[in-house]
């Protein structure tokens, strides 16, 4: 992989993991664009990075938010964020149960399968319209809400299905607040990100060798600046029902995606 190729990848990460545009989409997308001739367990290495990346942008972001969290859960009481940190853990199920039982199953839709791809950001643009058509409330994440999102985190698990944009529409469509939809579904995904690649690492299924760690950091640092303004800037879009912009726009690249895939 190339130096620049690296880049432009790690910018689409950074970018399409908080915006409803789905990463695992784009990155799809952009390796068959790009021609990414990488065996798998560089590709693996690399996408790992990328994730990563992503994952400290969120704790940057969201700095303020997990040290309250931290301080509410150290002081052992059951309160706001006691409770925060328990809805997080209830809505890590489902993705933890698929990932552990269907991981062969998950992968192969990772093959290059453009058609897929794009059928899945449409039905990312049917999610985010109709989340941007619901009215705002004062309601809050329930525990029930978090299983039901959890759920939508899952199912964000094939390409083409933002997480972000499944997991905050869910939520919206739930009737949550739209900032604390956007402010659950970003932390969420934290101990998720970490719990993938501290699996990939004991499991043995990442390699270094023959690894160019000029190309690896400089992806890194692409997906990490990325991730800080993205993320940055869709809670502030999600405050504004902002959401139909990206509908179309995922609706135009799936449907660009399908036509490409059939010549």
């Amino acid at each position: 992989m190339e130096v620049w190729e690296a880049i432009v990848l790690g910018v689409v990460q950074g970018f399409t993991e908080f915006l409803p545009v789905s990463s695992s989409g784009h990155l799809e997308l952009g390796k068959a664009i790009l021609g990414d001739t990488s065996v798998p367990e560089e590709s693996l290495l690399f996408t790992v990075v990328l994730h990563f990346a992503t994952a400290l942008s969120t704790i940057v972001v969201f700095r303020k938010d997990i040290l309250e969290i931290l301080k509410g859960l150290f002081s052992f009481s059951w309160n706001e964020e006691t409770q925060f940190v328990f809805k997080i853990g209830v809505s890590m199920l489902p993705a933890v149960v698929i990932g552990l039982l269907f991981e062969e199953q998950l992968e192969a839709f990772f093959g290059g399968s453009i058609a897929f791809v794009g059928a899945m950001l449409i039905v990312t643009a049917i999610l985010l319209w109709l989340a941007d058509k619901a009215k705002n409330t004062e309601k809050p994440v329930s525990f029930k809400n978090a299983f039901v999102i959890g759920i939508a985190q899952a199912i964000a698990m094939l390409p083409g299905i933002s997480r972000s944009g499944a997991t905050i529409s869910t939520s919206v469509l739930l009737g949550n607040d739209k900032s604390k939809a956007a402010r659950f579904s970003f932390l969420m995904v934290i101990p998720l990100i970490f719990g993938k690649i501290a699996k990939d690492l004991l499991g043995g299924e990442l390699t270094t060798s023959a690894t160019n760690y000029t190309t690896l950091g400089l992806g890194f640092l692409a997906a990490f600046v990325s991730g800080l303004i993205a993320c940055t800037w869709m809670i502030q879009l999600v405050r504004k029902s902002k959401l139909s912009y990206f509908a179309i726009y995922c609706l135009i690249v799936g449907v660009i995606a399908i036509i490409v895939s059939l010549k």
